[in-house]
């Protein structure tokens, strides 16, 4: 599995769910009847979210990204497939 770094630039606020979930006794899933779980908002700043969630009367807990370290590999995937290869390539 490979994680990229797209749509990870962004500020999200989530609304926490006001009611526990619960399981549908015919299929076994789990559901709720709280449409604001649901709902994820997406922001270009830090300062953008705040003053949306100040505005509309929002408490907010303000959560940090953790800073990743880049995963650079001489080849990358590519490598693979090269025609110099040196070793036999298996799965």
């Amino acid at each position: 599995m490979q994680s990229g770094m797209a749509r990870s630039r962004h500020w999200v606020l989530e609304f926490a769910p006001e009611q526990a979930r619960r399981i549908d006794p015919l299929m076994g899933w789990t559901g709720s009847d709280d449409t604001r779980s649901q709902v994820r908002m997406r922001f270009d700043s830090r300062e953008a979210a705040e003053k949306y969630a100040r505005t509309h009367g929002i408490d907010y807990v303000l959560v940090r990204p953790h800073k990743r370290r880049p995963v650079i590999r001489p080849g990358g995937y590519g490598e693979n497939f090269a025609p110099d290869r040196r070793s036999t390539w298996t799965h």
